[in-house]
């Protein structure tokens, strides 16, 4: 990138440090000099090796698993930044860990994505730049601008050279219907939705289909897969119903507990996810397609450092 990187830093805890050096590799800059370890007890060590102060500096910091690890170093590092005099620190979180929990469903409950952010801001960030959301009012958790950046763009280009004809895409509940029409009008494709039940957490039952799939290609679109019962669940639900063939796609690949086998066992043709969290080579697998959110994130945060429009790179 052509531009003028003045203090531009970018920085990186454990969580995935791959991603950060792609994006500065992108930006043109050298990655910032840290060092994160742990003591004896497990307490987090942080060390920065060179001068922050009066620098705009970007933390790259996944809180994927392990959640509450990662999302401590972020912490740290931020903290540390604004002790040491840095202008403006940007928390660049690709995947916003406890999203899921962003509002009460039964009494007692907590809302933990509005703790995580009040963890962020209260640390020193003064400003957050994530990827597709769980629930877009989260962005309202926060009394800091945030940018909330969308996969449709790196998903719907690559199915688009795919060269699809006759595609519905399917949403997997009616929570997911935004983010499944944003993706159809990008393929101008239409859409269908299947009603879904959760007796208990991580725990999915296809109940209806609405909408027609018969004989046609079909892609499920999530913003996460964490076990993959839903989308499994859901593939063999649509060819069931008559569908030629199914995909599956999302920005997020938690991938935990049995969700490899299952993908591998199911009737899916392809799952295609990014790499806003990292894919432990045990995960991948020939049904797993991995596209890089770097290019996207690059230039995002160099579109904040020059104070120039993030959302003209969706338009």
């Amino acid at each position: 990138m052509s531009f003028s990187k003045g203090n531009l830093k970018i920085f990186s805890g454990n969580a995935h440090p791959e991603l950060a050096e792609e994006i500065a590799g992108i930006i043109g800059i050298p990655m910032g000099k840290s060092k994160v370890d742990r003591f004896s007890d497990g307490e987090i060590s942080l060390t920065i090796s060179e001068s922050v102060r009066g620098c705009d500096a970007y933390v790259i910091q996944p809180t994927c698993y392990p959640v509450n690890e990662n999302l401590m170093e972020l912490l740290i590092m931020i903290d540390a930044l604004r002790r040491a005099s840095a202008r403006r620190i940007t928390a660049v979180v690709p995947y916003y860990g406890y999203a899921r929990q962003e509002r009460k469903t039964r009494a007692r409950d907590p809302i933990s994505a509005k703790l995580v952010a009040n963890l962020i801001t209260t640390a020193g960030a003064r400003r957050v730049m994530t990827m597709d959301l769980h629930a877009g009012a989260i962005q309202g958790f926060f009394d800091i601008p945030v940018d909330h950046l969308l996969g449709v763009p790196i998903l719907g280009e690559y199915y688009k050279q795919k060269g699809f004809t006759d595609v519905v895409l399917v949403s997997p509940d009616v929570g997911g219907v935004s983010r499944t029409r944003d993706l159809a009008e990008y393929l101008g494709a239409e859409i269908a939705i299947l009603e879904k039940r959760r007796p208990a957490p991580n725990v999915a039952k296809i109940m209806n289909l609405i909408g027609d799939v018969e004989g046609k290609t079909v892609i499920m679109t999530d913003d996460l897969i964490d076990t993959a019962g839903t989308i499994t669940l859901g593939a063999e639900a649509l060819m069931n119903r008559g569908a030629k063939e199914v995909y599956a796609c999302c920005t997020h690949p938690v991938l935990s507990g049995p969700a490899i086998e299952r993908i591998n066992e199911s009737c899916l043709k392809e799952v295609v996810v990014t790499n806003t969290i990292p894919l432990p080579e045990e995960k991948q697998i020939d049904k797993i397609k991995v596209l890089s959110v770097a290019p996207l994130l690059g230039e995002a945060i160099v579109r904040v450092h020059q104070d120039a429009s993030v959302s003209e790179l969706f338009n």
